[in-house]
């Protein structure tokens, strides 16, 4: 390499799973090379997305749901240490008294 040559830095575009949502609903519309240009993204993103959600059948509702679902057995678990360890100390309790 040259010394006066830089180093080019590749970057990776993040996109939310909002927006990748959106982008496949309109490639299922409006086709996926005019969403791409319109997107400014190559055609095999879109392809790869595709790809992706048919394997994984997850969509955004799909994964709020499954984090809904998530936290209320998170909190039940927790509700059950609570109980376990009340029952824990009662039966502590009991033990010393009847000896």
């Amino acid at each position: 390499m040259k010394a006066n040559q830089e180093k080019q830095v590749i970057t990776c575009k993040k996109y939310s799973p909002q927006f990748k949502d959106q982008a496949l609903e309109r490639a299922a519309r409006d086709g996926v090379p005019q969403v791409a240009k319109d997107l400014g993204i190559p055609d095999s993103m879109l392809y790869y997305w595709r790809t992706q959600k048919s394997k994984s059948g997850s969509t955004i509702e799909n994964q709020k749901l499954q984090q809904a679902e998530m936290a209320r057995l998170k909190r039940e678990v927790s509700r059950l240490a609570e109980e376990n360890a009340f029952l824990k100390k009662v039966a502590t309790y009991f033990t010393k008294e009847s000896t």
